[in-house]
């Protein structure tokens, strides 16, 4: 059966912003409760040389967002990482998953031997399609929704398992 890039990329990304969004509507609750202002958890890390909360939000929607448009080779479409509350997360959330939605299969018909390359702060990368969706978008998209759902729960969060994997929903 061939691979069918579309299928391994929307739907994993819109199921896993979405389950961020729900995490961090848990998170937001629970700082409510406590009475912790929402901008010190927005701006909580793990460790002092890991990035906040906010920032791996902002990086998960990126990942979404920018991996489709890599694999459609589709013009890009900036978001101003500039959101200081959880409503602006959740608006960032909710346009990255309409742009995502917004794809079709046959946009991303034979992309999977597409060249893609781009500078990080480590330097060009260089992969085809398949490398790119599979070794570094949904490792980079997992990675930073479930940094997120660390720090909230680190931050004591009731927040379990089935929250992060979005179980019955």
């Amino acid at each position: 059966m061939p691979v069918s890039m579309f299928e391994f990329s929307v739907p994993v990304f819109v199921r896993t912003l979405r389950n961020l969004r729900s995490v961090l509507e848990i998170g937001e609750k629970f700082a409510g409760e406590k009475g912790i202002a929402p901008e010190v958890l927005l701006q909580s890390r793990l460790i002092a040389d890991m990035l906040p909360l906010v920032k791996q939000v902002q990086i998960a929607t990126d990942m979404a967002k920018n991996g489709c448009m890599r694999l459609t080779a589709t013009e890009p479409v900036p978001f101003a990482d500039d959101e200081t509350t959880f409503e602006q997360l959740y608006a960032r959330l909710d346009r990255c998953i309409a742009y995502v939605e917004g794809f079709r299969p046959e946009q991303f018909a034979g992309s999977e031997s597409r060249a893609i390359a781009f500078k990080t702060r480590a330097g060009e990368l260089n992969f085809d399609g398949l490398g790119y969706l599979t070794s570094f978008v949904i490792p980079n998209l997992f990675f930073h929704a479930s940094i997120a759902y660390a720090i909230l729960r680190e931050a004591g969060a009731p927040l379990g398992k089935n929250d992060f994997l979005g179980a019955g929903r």
